[in-house]
């Protein structure tokens, strides 16, 4: 029987080294602990429009008169249990939106989205008082651009190729929270936090925009603070194993004058 011999083959150079894998990071952002923001409710604001019909009519009349309807939309991000969360508004049990809408015509975009996010979220009246209660708002990054081409509901994050005049675009900021901030949401809406591992792969329950969120925060870091104001965990480099319970969806504050229909095209997502 033959013997077979393998021979390590060797190099004269010496082996390249890899870079570390910290040696380009992406820009860090610092989250503040759910805890640290004060929640209740206002007055309800029924939707403008009682169909999905009657949405795209109305954008319709929008854009033969004003053109391209722009929306503003925003992603507040804080943190619970060290992992990230997103504040948005559920209506009807079913349909999930960021806090933000259209821009009027003669609005400047930064202002209007700021004055749009008070209409939503901004305490009224005396309900509330202290530091958090008339902090204005930072507009931080734009993380996407959502198109839709036609008089439907359908959006892309391009603009298809036999398009020419899209008739709305929506823009996704990052909205960077301060340490404390007190919001009230519409008593007919529910301000939920929902974890980013939830958003993840979940366009059958938030549709295409919002599970795109995890995609869009991924080109940060995070800072995660603690209601001390010290950091205890990062990324990258985590903080060790989860402590306390699994993170899960919180309802912060709404939901006690719910009257709005199910969104109209059979999803619960936003349009």
């Amino acid at each position: 029987m033959s013997t077979i011999t393998f021979t390590a083959s060797q190099s004269s150079y010496p082996p390249t080294l890899p870079k570390d894998f910290n040696a380009n990071q992406p820009k860090t952002v610092r989250l503040y602990p759910l805890s640290n923001y004060t929640f209740g409710t206002k007055d309800g604001q029924p939707e403008e429009d009682p169909s999905v019909l009657a949405r795209l009519k109305r954008l319709e009349e929008h854009y033969n008169e004003h053109g391209m309807r722009r929306t503003c939309e925003g992603i507040l991000v804080c943190h619970e249990h060290s992992h990230p969360h997103i504040l948005m508004l559920q209506i009807a049990n079913a349909f999930f939106k960021l806090p933000g809408d259209y821009l009027r015509a003669e609005d400047d975009e930064i202002e209007g989205f700021k004055a749009r996010l008070d209409e939503r979220l901004a305490p009224v009246g005396t309900q509330f008082s202290g530091e958090g209660v008339n902090d204005g708002w930072v507009i931080g990054d734009t993380l996407a651009q959502w198109w839709r081409p036609n008089f439907e509901t359908f959006m892309y994050p391009y603009i298809p190729p036999h398009v020419t005049r899209p008739k709305e675009c929506k823009k996704l900021y990052l909205i960077q929270l301060p340490r404390s901030k007190v919001l009230s949401v519409p008593k007919n809406m529910k301000l939920l936090a929902v974890p980013l591992f939830e958003l993840y792969d979940n366009s059958a329950r938030y549709g295409p925009q919002l599970s795109a969120i995890p995609h869009l925060l991924s080109r940060y870091n995070f800072e995660f603070v603690d209601e001390n104001g010290q950091v205890v965990a990062m990324t990258p480099g985590g903080g060790g194993p989860l402590k306390g319970p699994r993170p899960q969806t919180k309802v912060l504050a709404g939901g006690e004058d719910v009257q709005m229909e199910q969104n109209g095209d059979g999803t619960g997502a936003s349009s």
